[in-house]
């Protein structure tokens, strides 16, 4: 009896210090948390490892591209490790508020939707939502879409784009675009057929089409608007945003992002 009595007293210790660890965890990601971010030494950073060029892996499955020298430029301005973490891009929000990754930077759109979930550093650069089609393709303008298999990235801006212009959305085939993991998927899709139109963010497409062959794709005149890439981090992180945003008006100031816009876009 006395056995089985300490057995459960265990237990219950046990189960105590799991829910306080589970409590401190939490706290943690609701707290700033600048401190415990500089006595760690990194910074976790969630990445799309297929969202060229901004982060991806080159033919040595090394991540390079330019939010990934940007990021690395700032680390260095701040004195801290960047560790880049490959993420399910669909649930990045959630990852970020569970304190699991710290910050979201891969070409990461301003959305008012995202506005109430994350914090936003300055925008850094201006992308827009291209409708992409097979050069051969009938369609021609956004009223050509009614009717047609139409593919995005999923919980990608992308998507809101699409969805915010809902009489539009409400005439795609099934009421809405189809969507897939990644960016690399849609241009897959549509080039098999399945799919009539993409839409997809102007700085990935320009790169991608590039590679696979420009003369396969047709870009429309009509889009789904001009958005703008920023940082993302937890809405309590106060003091993280503060200092990501004055390393990268240095990053500005001493040609930083001059040199970054030249290797990658030729600009």
């Amino acid at each position: 009896m006395k056995m089985k009595s300490r057995k459960v007293w265990m237990s219950l210790i046990s189960l105590g210090l799991l829910m306080m660890s589970g409590c401190q965890a939490k706290t943690t990601a609701q707290q700033d948390s600048y401190s415990t971010l500089e006595q760690r030494g990194k910074v976790v950073v969630g990445i799309d490892d297929t969202f060229a060029p901004m982060g991806f892996r080159d033919e040595n499955n090394e991540l390079t591209g330019y939010d990934i020298d940007m990021a690395r430029a700032v680390s260095e301005k701040l004195g801290l490790t960047f560790e880049f973490q490959t993420i399910d891009w669909s649930m990045k929000e959630t990852e970020l508020n569970a304190g699991n990754i710290d910050l979201i930077w891969n070409g990461y759109s301003i959305t008012e939707t995202r506005r109430q979930q994350v914090a936003f550093s300055e925008p850094y650069l201006e992308n827009r939502q291209l409708i992409i089609t097979l050069a051969d393709s009938a369609i021609e303008t956004k009223d050509d879409l009614a009717g047609q298999s139409v593919a995005v990235q999923k919980e990608s801006s992308a998507l809101e784009a699409v969805m915010a212009e809902a009489e539009l959305a409400a005439k795609l085939k099934n009421g809405a675009p189809e969507e897939f993991d990644t960016n690399i998927d849609c241009f897959m899709d549509l080039e098999a057929g399945r799919s009539q139109a993409i839409v997809v963010d102007e700085v990935l497409a320009r790169y991608v089409m590039k590679q696979r062959g420009l003369d396969k794709y047709k870009v429309l005149d009509d889009n789904f608007g001009t958005e703008q890439y920023a940082v993302g981090m937890r809405k309590s992180d106060a003091t993280l945003l503060s200092k990501i945003n004055e390393a990268m008006q240095a990053c500005i100031e001493d040609g930083t992002q001059a040199a970054l816009n030249a290797k990658w876009f030729g600009e």
